[in-house]
């Protein structure tokens, strides 16, 4: 049976694992590596994924996709800021939505992120042997009911089976204590490229109980990065009086050199970022330069606020399980962007421990999101693992005068399912609109609306008689499915959600058509480039027999070379009828000129060893020949 794979699907970059005799293995992509960059190009009718995209990101910044996690699930309202900081357009789609334009056309989140999914999958497939259509994904654990969603939907547009939706933190755990056999209560700090999580849990005797989580989905990396990027475009016009976020080109490089330069401040207290060439003084056109030291302690100053924002939910997490740090038998971290000292520095801080680091942080959540693949595929070497997950945010309904109505509160175990009744505030109401809210304020308007639910056809009654059953059921990805009914008149009425950032059905299967169709025709693509490459390859290698069999009749070389010179036109064309021709008539001629070129070898060889012989007969007359007396 074909294995099902655990996904990170991560803002910079993504990880995809499965169990290999009874342990959790990253599976390397096609390019060797272990991480895949979370980025997608548009190229015309071409995607690159991963690496490739990413190395070209300089020359093609508008149709260059990255940090996508951030938009999924969002609506436009919450995601202006970080719209601005990138070269992409990012604008907003329907009902609110986020769209990212490329090329002309909108893209909904959910389709790059597809895009990053099919790339892992495919390139397992092709390591595993078999196709991988099942899997488990993971979410930062502070992501709300949309986000999950949008993350689930991604992973069905690319054409996977989602078992399940597991919070980031808890798949680290899982990981991190596979093996562990006694009790232990740790807190899992993840700070990503661009969410930040903390969970709270109890492990012992193969039960992975979260007790607690708080989060900052507005807080990870790249916002580390982009204080850099600020501090000298800013310095940068003050000099030249020209901002270079403005140049999408200038942008792109300088978002590129402040990842690598916060990275280099890991483990080094200074470096020198240096981007010659970065543009051209517009009224002159000389080029001009870029080049500044970069220390640690001043990157520590250019983000002391970001610093003080991990504080807060650490405290909150430690709050909500009802412990207090000292209490804590390991701190685990995860997330690339716990490498830097001063986050490393402010959770020893905090916590009085120093930060467990026997786990990769960036492989952590994979391998996690394996053993829950095999967990749910009834791996026998997992038969005692039960995982315990809550949801993070409290969930409730907008009730008379604004308010919220809680009706599950935030760190409930989950699955869970709660009821309560409602009733009307209006004589002979015909409907109500059951408002979904997500959050922790006390005001409806201060919370995420998650969607509004009508429910209509309720009989001609007094304000207050009517009994309005809401029942809200969290499933085991942290999803919520809202049903209502009238209970008075026994009948029960439909709802419909309006106005969500989620894609409906109709367009997530129009999504998946897509996305097959596309793979279709980039298999295509592919399969065009390794036949253009295959003949280019062999023309160098004829070209190479040519002068290495200098021996050979001038007629086999003009033969081959004519052949080669077919073939070096036919690749410049592109032409897979002058290709297929090509490659057919240099297999031949290279066919017959190694054959002519071994035969002639041969009589060469046959040649030199008849000489040798006669020289060595001539040697054996010469010694025993004698002068008669």
């Amino acid at each position: 049976m074909a294995k099902a794979v655990g996904i990170d699907l991560g803002t910079t970059n993504s990880v995809i694992a499965v169990m290999e005799g009874g342990r959790p293995e990253v599976i390397v992509n096609a390019e060797g590596g272990r991480t895949t960059p979370s980025v997608v190009a548009y190229k015309g009718d071409e995607r690159l994924v991963g690496q490739i995209a990413r190395r070209q990101a300089a020359l093609n910044p508008t149709a260059t996709v990255f940090d996508v996690k951030r938009f999924i699930g969002r609506r436009w309202d919450e995601v202006k800021e970080e719209a601005a900081r990138v070269p992409f357009v990012v604008k907003e789609g329907p009902g609110g939505s986020v769209r990212i334009e490329v090329n002309g056309k909108d893209l909904a989140p959910e389709q790059v992120s597809a895009e990053v999914l099919r790339k892992l999958v495919a390139d397992a497939s092709a390591k595993l042997g078999y196709k991988v259509t099942e899997a488990v994904i993971t979410v930062p654990a502070y992501f709300d009911n949309s986000q999950r969603e949008a993350t689930k939907q991604a992973g069905e547009i690319a054409g996977l089976n989602v078992l399940r939706v597991i919070n980031e933190p808890t798949a680290a755990a899982l990981a991190y204590g596979l093996e562990k056999k006694g009790n232990e209560t740790v807190l899992v700090f993840d700070l990503g490229g661009g969410t930040f999580d903390v969970t709270v849990l109890e492990i012992g005797d193969g039960v992975f109980e979260v007790k607690s989580t708080a989060g900052d989905t507005h807080l990870g990396g790249s916002d580390f990065d982009h204080r850099i990027v600020d501090w000298l475009a800013e310095d940068f016009e003050k000099e030249h009086k020209f901002d270079l976020r403005k140049d999408k080109q200038a942008l792109q490089r300088l978002i590129e050199a402040a990842e690598k330069a916060k990275i280099d401040l890991s483990n080094a207290s200074e470096t020198t970022i240096s981007l010659p060439f970065i543009t051209f003084d517009p009224e002159t056109r000389t080029p001009m330069h870029l080049e500044k030291v970069l220390t640690r302690a001043k990157f520590e100053e250019l983000t002391a606020d970001l610093l003080r924002r991990v504080r807060q939910p650490v405290e909150q997490a430690l709050a909500d399980a009802k412990i207090s740090a000292k209490d804590l038998n390991e701190v685990i971290m995860v997330g690339g962007s716990t490498r830097i000292p001063a986050v490393k520095r402010i959770v020893q801080e905090i916590t009085g421990k120093t930060p467990n680091e026997s786990v990769n942080p960036d492989e952590a959540v994979a391998l996690g999101a394996a053993v829950q693949a095999g967990i749910i595929q009834g791996d026998a070497n997992l038969s005692d693992i039960v995982l315990v997950d809550v949801t993070p945010l409290t969930l409730g309904v907008e009730v008379k005068g604004g308010m919220v109505g809680p009706m599950i509160p935030r760190n409930t175990t989950i699955p869970a399912k709660k009821t309560e009744i409602f009733t009307t505030a209006e004589n002979n109401q015909p409907g109500v609109e059951i408002v979904v809210l997500q959050g922790e304020r006390p005001m409806a308007a201060d919370n995420k609306t998650l969607g509004r639910f009508k429910l209509e056809g309720i009989p001609p009654m007094p304000a207050g008689r009517p009994q309005i059953e809401v029942t809200f059921d969290i499933d085991a990805n942290g999803i919520l499915h809202v049903t209502a009914k009238e209970k008075t008149s026994g009948k029960e009425s439909s709802i419909r959600i309006e106005n969500t950032t989620t894609l409906d059905k109709n367009d997530v299967e129009k999504m998946v058509k897509e996305a097959e169709q596309n793979a279709a025709a980039d298999k295509i693509r592919k399969e065009k480039v390794e036949k253009r490459n295959a003949l280019d390859s062999m023309r160098v290698q004829a070209l190479a027999q040519i002068d290495e069999n200098a021996g050979a009749s001038q007629d086999a070389k003009d033969k081959l070379k004519a052949a080669a010179d077919q073939a070096e036109e036919a690749v410049r064309s592109e032409d897979d009828g002058k290709i297929a021709d090509a490659t057919k008539k240099l297999e031949e001629e290279l066919r017959s000129f190694m054959t002519a070129a071994q035969a002639g070898q041969g009589q060469a060889d046959a040649g030199a060893q008849t000489s040798a012989s006669k020289a060595e007969d001539d040697d054996v007359i010469d010694a025993d020949f004698k002068p008669a007396d």
